[in-house]
C-alpha cells in the first residue's frame, strides 16, 4: 500500500516539475530580444528585463500591469482598463488601498460627489473636478455627459424642473438650461435679454433687463466639450489640489524588483 503511495507521488511530483518546466520554456527571454524587455506569461503586472545579460523579473507599481517599453503610464507600465493587457492572464498582486485609493495607482470616482473624482498615484490621491456641466463616469475613468452617467443625483438647480431654464444670478444675457437634471450654460441670441418671469429669451426691455445701447459685453464662459457625439468629451481636467499626479512629466514612485 505505503509503496503504490509512492508511485502515485513520484507521478505527480513529475507531473508537476514537467508543467512548471513547460512554463518557463514558454516565457520569452527578454535578453534574446531588442527591446531587452517583455511581459511575463502568467502575470500581467510583471514583466522581465535583460541587467547583464541576466533576465530579472520586476512588478509594475501597485494598480498597473505591463504595457511595453516606453508605453503606460510610467515604466513601461499603465492603467489596466485602457487596453485588454491582461487577456489570458491574471494579476500577481493584490491592492494596496490609501485614503481615497482603491490601488496606489489609478483614477478613482469620488465617494459624495458625481462631478468630482481622484487621481492616485503612488498612494497619494489628488481630487479632480469635472467642468462644463460633465459627471465622472467611473466605466469610462473619464469626464462624461450626464446622460451617459448611471447612479448620480439630479443638479440642486433643476430640482424645481429638470429640463426647464434657470436664471444665472443677475445676468441679463447668460442662463442655465437644464437638460435631464443637468445644467448646462446658455447665451440669449444678440440683442435678446433673458426675462426671469417667462424663463426665456425676449425683446428687451424688461422688469430687470433694459434695452442694450451697446453690443453685451462677452462675460466668462466655462469650458464646454465641443460636441456630444464624443464619448470621451473632456476625460482629465486641472487638479483642482496638491499632491498626486500633476502636469508635465510623471514621477515614478520607483521600481518594484521582484
Amino acid at each position: 500500500m505505503a509503496s503504490a503511495w509512492q508511485r502515485n507521488a513520484f507521478v505527480l511530483a513529475t507531473l508537476l516539475i514537467g508543467l512548471a518546466s513547460a512554463q518557463r520554456q514558454d516565457q520569452e527571454d527578454p535578453c534574446k530580444t531588442k527591446s531587452k524587455v517583455v511581459s511575463d506569461v502568467t502575470y500581467c503586472d510583471r514583466y522581465w528585463e535583460c541587467i547583464n545579460n541576466q533576465p530579472e523579473l520586476y512588478d509594475c507599481p501597485n494598480g498597473l500591469v505591463f504595457a511595453g517599453k516606453h508605453r503606460g503610464v510610467t515604466e513601461g507600465c499603465d492603467y489596466p482598463w485602457r487596453s485588454n493587457y491582461c487577456e489570458g492572464k491574471q494579476l500577481a498582486n493584490g491592492p494596496i488601498s490609501t485614503e481615497h485609493c482603491d490601488w496606489l495607482y489609478g483614477i478613482f470616482g469620488h465617494e459624495t460627489s458625481c462631478t468630482r473624482y481622484w487621481t492616485c498615484w503612488n498612494g497619494t490621491a489628488t481630487e479632480q473636478l469635472c467642468i462644463g456641466g460633465l459627471l465622472y463616469n467611473e466605466n469610462a475613468h473619464s469626464c462624461d455627459w450626464p446622460e451617459n452617467v448611471d447612479g448620480c443625483q439630479k443638479h440642486p438647480l433643476c430640482n424645481e424642473d429638470a429640463n426647464g431654464n434657470v436664471p444665472l444670478g443677475k445676468s441679463c444675457n447668460r442662463y442655465w438650461q437644464c437638460q435631464g437634471g443637468y445644467p448646462r450654460l446658455q447665451r440669449c441670441p444678440a440683442m435678446l435679454v433673458f426675462d426671469r418671469r417667462s424663463l426665456r429669451c425676449v425683446v428687451p426691455p424688461t422688469e430687470d433687463c433694459d434695452v442694450p445701447t451697446t453690443p453685451l459685453p462677452i462675460e466668462y464662459e466655462p469650458e464646454q466639450p465641443q460636441g456630444k457625439g464624443n464619448s470621451n468629451p473632456n476625460a482629465i481636467h486641472q487638479s483642482s489640489g496638491t499632491g498626486g499626479q500633476q502636469g508635465g512629466k510623471l514621477q515614478s514612485g520607483g521600481r518594484n524588483k521582484n
